[in-house]
Formats: C-alpha cells, structure tokens, sequence
C-alpha cells in the first residue's frame, strides 16, 4: 500500500483504501446531486416571494419557515434544525 493512499484515506490496507475510495466517489456524487437540488429550491423559493411580495405581501412568511424547521427536526433531530435554518437563509432575499 502506498503513502498516498494512507495519506488520502487515512486507511491502512489496500481493501480498506478501496471500499473508502469508492465511498467517497458516492458521497461527491450524491454531494453534486444535494448542490443541484439546493440550487433548484433557491430558484422555487425566488418565484414564491416574487409572487407574495407583488401581490402586497412580505417576502418571508414566518409560520411556513416554522414548518419547513419543523420537518427537517423531525426527520434529521436537532441538527435538522440547523440544516433547515441554513438552507431558509440560503433561500431568502435573492429578489
């Protein structure tokens, strides 16, 4: 086994570089899918505030963001809620 693939994967056998190395090309993937999806929500939550604030409305509507924190704390526990929280802000104020 080579330095690099201690050095990459922090494993100590071949087998184990191997099983962490395809893991780790899974998770950029699945990564690569969860950036798309966070860029397609962006895009939702923009024609929703657009629509609400023309409409007379405030650009936030606080009672859905309780919701939305609410689903992810159930599903994911408390850092479900910090997940929420983060992805709302990255989803508000882009108009």
């Amino acid at each position: 086994m080579s330095t690099t693939t201690v050095e990459k994967t922090g494993a100590r056998t071949t087998e184990a570089a191997g099983v962490i190395g395809d893991a780790r090309e899974r998770i950029d993937a699945l990564d690569d899918r969860i950036i798309g999806l966070i860029q397609e929500r962006m895009a939702v939550s923009a024609v929703i505030q657009e629509a609400r604030i023309s409409s007379g409305g405030r650009r936030v509507n606080l009672s859905r963001e309780m919701e939305i924190i609410g689903h992810y704390s159930d599903a994911l526990g408390k850092p479900g809620t910090s997940l929420a929280m983060k992805l709302l802000e990255l989803c508000r104020g882009r108009i």
